[in-house]
C-alpha cells in the first residue's frame, strides 16, 4: 500500500481536486519492492484451498526446527518523483529492467506501490501489454463497450467513436469473435485503437507496439502524434529512440529503478546513449550463427563521428564512419567487405561494397580494422539493422545476419532549417530552381 501524507490515508490516491494547476500527474517518492526467489501469490480454486488447509499441519511439522530461507527482495522503483503537465508528451526510456513498465502499471492501478504516492487528474487510458483490460470470453465489439465503460464513458460517446475504432483496428471481419481467439497482433490492433480513440485525458502506452506488424506500428505512432496534438497527456515507454524523439518534447530516463535524468528529449536520449556505450562492447566473437568458410571472422563493429568519438546513435545528414574489426589465420587476398542496411520493414535501404568503391589493398593483414566513411548519412529517423559479409579470394568467408542495430535521429539533412518526419526509405541530396520564361516573350 502507499501512504498519502496530505490525507493521512493509504492507497493509490486519484482525485481531480488534489492536483494543483495544470499538472496532470504528480508522483512523489514512488517505490515498488518485489520479493524474488520465493513463492508467488496466485489465485486458487476452492479445491486447491481445501487441500492446502488439510496439508498445512504436516508441512509445518516437516519445517519444524529448520531455519526459514532468507527472503530476497529487489526495488523495481525507488524514490521516483516528477510532475507531468497537462498536454505534455513524455517519453520514458531505459534499459530492460529499469522500472519503466512497473511505473505505468502503478499509474494504471494494476499493481500497488510499496511507498510514495501518485495523484492523477483526469481519465486514464492504458495500453500496457497484450490483452490488458480485455475479457477473453467477450467479443471484440463487447470489449470496446466494456473498455469505454471502464473509462467512464457513456454509451452514446462510445457509439460516436465505434466505427472509427473498428476502421483503425482493421479487424472488422472478427468483430463478433471472442477475443480469446485473436492472435497477438489482432489483440494489439484492437487494444490500441480503443485506448487511442476513446479520448482519455491521460494515455499510458508501453512497448506493446512491438507486437504488431511494422506497417501498423507506423500507423499507431501517427495516431499518437494526433493524440498529442489534441492537447492530451501521454506517457510513452519505448526502446525506439526515433519514435520518442519524434513524439515527445520531454523524456525521463530510468536506471535501476531510479530517475537518472529528466529534461529535454534530445538531452535525455544522449544520456541514454552514454549508458548504452558503457554497457555495450560491440563484440561479435561469441556469435556462432554465421555462414561462410570461417577463414576470417568479424570480431566487432561500431560507429564513430568525424572526430573519432564512439556513437551509440546516428543522425540524418551526419558524417559517420563504420568500423569493422576482423581476425583470420592468414593474410586476406582479394578481400571485399559488404554491409547491408535494412529498415524496420526488412527492406534493404542501401548496400556498401568495398569492391565497388575501392580503397582496400589487394592483400590485408590477418588482423585489422577496415573503415567505411559515409558523408551525409541518408537515413531518415528510425531503427535499422546491419548484415555483414566478408569475401576472400571471391569466396564467402564470413556472414553475420543482424550483426548490429542502429538508431537514427532526425536532423536538418537538407540544410534548409526545416525538420520533418521523413516518410521515405532513403534521403537524397537535391536542389530546386526555376527558369523564368517570361523574358522570352
Amino acid at each position: 500500500m502507499i501512504f498519502n501524507p496530505k490525507t493521512r490515508t493509504w492507497g493509490l490516491y486519484i482525485d481531480s481536486e488534489m492536483v494543483v494547476g495544470d499538472v496532470a500527474v504528480h508522483i512523489e517518492n514512488l517505490s515498488k519492492q518485489y520479493r524474488i526467489g520465493g513463492p508467488q501469490a496466485r489465485y486458487k480454486t476452492m479445491r486447491e484451498t481445501l487441500i492446502d488447509m488439510a496439508a498445512a499441519p504436516a508441512r509445518r511439522l516437516r519445517r519444524f526446527g529448520r531455519p526459514a530461507p532468507p527472503e530476497e527482495t529487489i526495488w523495481a522503483l525507488k524514490d521516483v518523483t516528477f510532475d507531468v503537465e497537462r498536454g505534455q508528451v513524455v517519453g520514458i526510456i531505459g534499459r530492460n529492467g529499469a522500472g519503466k513498465t512497473t511505473l505505468l502499471r502503478i499509474l494504471s492501478r494494476i499493481t500497488e506501490p510499496t511507498e510514495g504516492y501518485a495523484e492523477i487528474k483526469g481519465r486514464v487510458g492504458s495500453l500496457l501489454e497484450v490483452g490488458t483490460g480485455f475479457h477473453p470470453e467477450l467479443t471484440g465489439r463487447e470489449n470496446i463497450y466494456l473498455n469505454g465503460a471502464i473509462l467512464g464513458m457513456r454509451r452514446v460517446e462510445i457509439d460516436r467513436k465505434f466505427d472509427e475504432i473498428v476502421a483503425f483496428s482493421e479487424i472488422e471481419k472478427f468483430l463478433d469473435t471472442p477475443v480469446k481467439r485473436y492472435s497477438s497482433g489482432m489483440y494489439v490492433r484492437l487494444a490500441f485503437s480503443v485506448a487511442a480513440h476513446l479520448e482519455p485525458e491521460i494515455l499510458l502506452v508501453d512497448e506493446v507496439l512491438a507486437v504488431g506488424d511494422a506497417a501498423f506500428q507506423k500507423k499507431c505512432l501517427g495516431k499518437m502524434g494526433d493524440v498529442a496534438s489534441e492537447g492530451r497527456t501521454v506517457l510513452f515507454v519505448s526502446h525506439n529512440m526515433a519514435a520518442v524523439a519524434g513524439l515527445c518534447q520531454r523524456a525521463l530516463l530510468l536506471e535501476n529503478g531510479r530517475k537518472n535524468v529528466d529534461g529535454p528529449v534530445s538531452n535525455v536520449i544522449a544520456r541514454y546513449g552514454d549508458l548504452l556505450d558503457q554497457a555495450r562492447t560491440g563484440d561479435l566473437t561469441s556469435v556462432n550463427d554465421r555462414g561462410g568458410t570461417g577463414a576470417v571472422k568479424t570480431t566487432s563493429i561500431w560507429w564513430v563521428d568525424s572526430q573519432g568519438a564512439h556513437l551509440s546513435m546516428l543522425q540524418s545528414g551526419q558524417t559517420v564512419e563504420l568500423r569493422i574489426a576482423y581476425a583470420a589465420k592468414h593474410a586476406l587476398r582479394d578481400p571485399s567487405f559488404l554491409v547491408g542496411v535494412y529498415d524496420s520493414l526488412s527492406r534493404r535501404v542501401f548496400f556498401l561494397d568495398s569492391s565497388e568503391s575501392g580503397g582496400l589493398p589487394e592483400t590485408l593483414p590477418p588482423r585489422g580494422i577496415v573503415r567505411c566513411l559515409i558523408e551525409d548519412l541518408p537515413l531518415p529517423a528510425g531503427s535499422y539493422r546491419l548484415n555483414l559479409a566478408i569475401l576472400a579470394e571471391h569466396e564467402l568467408a564470413d556472414h553475420v545476419t543482424h550483426a548490429a542495430e542502429i538508431q537514427v535521429l532526425g536532423g536538418d539533412f537538407f540544410g534548409s532549417g526545416v525538420l520533418k518526419r521523413h516518410r521515405r526509405v532513403c534521403l537524397l541530396k537535391h536542389r530546386w530552381d526555376v527558369a523564368d520564361l517570361t523574358q522570352d516573350r
